[in-house]
């Protein structure tokens, strides 16, 4: 009985804390994937454990803690949100995905950042512990060509389960609907392909409250402003579900709780890395702003290397998505904070999901979790909930400067 023990453990550890759209920093928050462990180990191997009938285990990896049980967003089809932290597995349908033999797939749309690479590890953690083999990761660098021809890869090997954010989903649904079509249940990270439907072409989406974190962001520079103020925002100029809800919630509470704060500016990216440019022009023709939201931490970085380049300290920066960048630039006073994700626990739920569709189990349309106010006073809890992992030294010692 000694798997039911430490899976026991996990569930007792997972029940009293929280899960988790998105892009996150350059840097991934622990090089080496293995040193991000949970705190309870690991289940035994499928042949060591021992089923414990009518014996409830949460999903089988630990969450965080979490601010907010209160879910703003909805899903990609309106769908009400279930919390993360919901799902649960008993022993006994643990050992048996644990003696299926089971595969799986993972296809992010972008994988160079700090949040896949943490969902990633949620996702890695969460399949060994159920003993589901990864057997490929692909990563479609934003092209949806690129991941058109990923998927067809994947196809030939024939996993019993798909984990995959899509990079465009018109242009893909296609390819995802071949991928339903050939067996491999799929469980979505973030978005759904065009025309997709929950429980008929897929298990279930899985995202951060990008709606919660959206007003996250502005509350930062509402509050810093005093309620007063002009400001601008950059913002990803592409359709994309987890980013509208991000800017629609901004906007909506600067007009609504902040209506003495003008938008004087709004100027749109489609290359993330070229935001320094986008800043500098809003600057330029906006000298009187005195804060800016861009819409994720890469963004954010190229725009505060802009502000410093003109001599504009000044400007506040609020963003969502804590990288370990933008983590060390909260730590100096340099951006005020932010709306984070929770991207490992958000790869605990689509693995677990996974394991829902697998044993016929009835699965939500759309989970979620919370999102979380990251400031410098809260900034190294703030990191360990988000990445299980204590922050590197380069953000402790900028903590103290």
């Amino acid at each position: 009985m000694k798997a039911n023990k430490w899976l026991s453990i996990l569930c007792i550890a997972s029940m009293t804390s929280l899960l988790l759209a998105g892009c996150g920093g350059n840097t991934a928050p622990a090089e080496n994937q293995d040193s991000v462990q949970s705190e309870a180990p690991a289940a035994d191997t499928p042949e060591e454990a021992e089923p414990a009938a009518d014996t409830e285990s949460s999903a089988p990896a630990e969450t965080a803690q979490n601010d907010s049980n209160e879910i703003k967003s909805t899903g990609p089809n309106g769908e009400s949100a279930v919390l993360a932290s919901e799902l649960s597995l008993t022993d006994e349908e643990i050992a048996q995905i644990q003696a299926g033999n089971y595969t799986a797939a993972i296809s992010f749309h972008y994988g160079g950042n700090d949040w896949s690479s943490a969902q990633q590890k949620g996702l890695e953690d969460t399949f060994k512990k159920l003993g589901i083999e990864i057997t490929a990761i692909t990563d479609a660098n934003f092209s949806a060509e690129t991941q058109v021809s990923d998927l067809e890869t994947i196809m030939a090997k024939k996993p019993d389960i798909l984990v995959s954010i899509p990079t465009d989903a018109t242009s893909t649904a296609n390819a995802y609907q071949r991928v339903a079509d050939s067996g491999t249940k799929i469980v979505f990270m973030d978005n759904v392909p065009s025309g997709f439907t929950a429980g008929e072409n897929y298990v279930s989406c899985v995202s951060a409250d990008n709606y919660g974190n959206g007003l996250i962001a502005a509350d930062l520079i509402g509050e810093a402003l005093g309620g007063k103020g002009k400001i601008g925002i950059i913002y990803y100029d592409v359709d994309f579900f987890v980013t509208n809800q991000r800017l629609e919630a901004f906007e909506k509470e600067m007009s609504e709780k902040y209506p003495d704060i003008e938008i004087v500016s709004r100027m749109g990216f489609q290359n993330e890395n070229g935001c320094d440019v986008v800043a500098d022009a809003m600057i330029t023709q906006n000298p009187n702003i005195e804060a800016i939201f861009v819409h994720w931490d890469i963004p954010c970085e190229g725009a505060l290397s802009a502000l410093r380049a003109a001599g504009r300290d000044d400007i506040l920066l609020s963003t969502i998505d804590l990288g370990n960048n933008i983590a060390k630039e909260i730590a100096e006073g340099n951006v005020l904070g932010l709306g984070a994700q929770l991207p490992y626990d958000q790869g605990v739920a689509e693995a677990t999901l996974a394991a829902y569709a697998l044993l016929g189990k009835e699965a939500p349309a759309y989970v979620a979790v919370p999102a979380k106010r990251v400031e410098k006073s809260n900034l190294l809890q703030a990191y360990q909930d988000v990445y299980h992992a204590e922050a590197p030294d380069t953000v402790k010692n900028a903590m103290t400067n």
